[in-house]
């Protein structure tokens, strides 16, 4: 079973989930925008990401980032806080699989998952 937040919006969440319906690979979507992750969950999932430093899993294009005077080289703490307050912010699709998490940009790094 696979869990992905995904935003059905964007193009590359789309084509993510396509690729894991696709295998036929059981799949949980949460609409993160909606059902928003709070800091404990969006902190595991960091972990599950192989403890990438924050900074990786956000949207630091996204207008809302230089809106809330975010930068690059904020301590995780605090970039970890606005994803919780903002999920806009979260970069997306992030599928989770056996306690291990992807970024699907390119969608096809869920493949390790199928």
């Amino acid at each position: 079973m696979i869990t992905l937040w995904h935003n059905p919006r964007c193009s590359k969440s789309r084509q993510t989930l396509a690729l894991i319906e696709a295998a036929g690979v059981d799949v949980t979507v949460r609409l993160y925008l909606q059902d928003a992750p709070n800091i404990e969950e969006i902190a595991q999932m960091r972990r599950a990401l192989g403890d990438l430093p924050a900074i990786k899993m956000m949207r630091s294009g996204e207008k809302l980032f230089k809106e809330l005077g975010l930068r690059k080289d904020m301590d995780d703490d605090t970039l970890l806080a606005a994803m919780a307050a903002n999920p806009i912010l979260i970069e997306r699709p992030i599928a989770l699989k056996d306690g291990q998490a992807v970024i699907g940009r390119p969608p096809e790094a869920v493949e390790v998952m199928l």
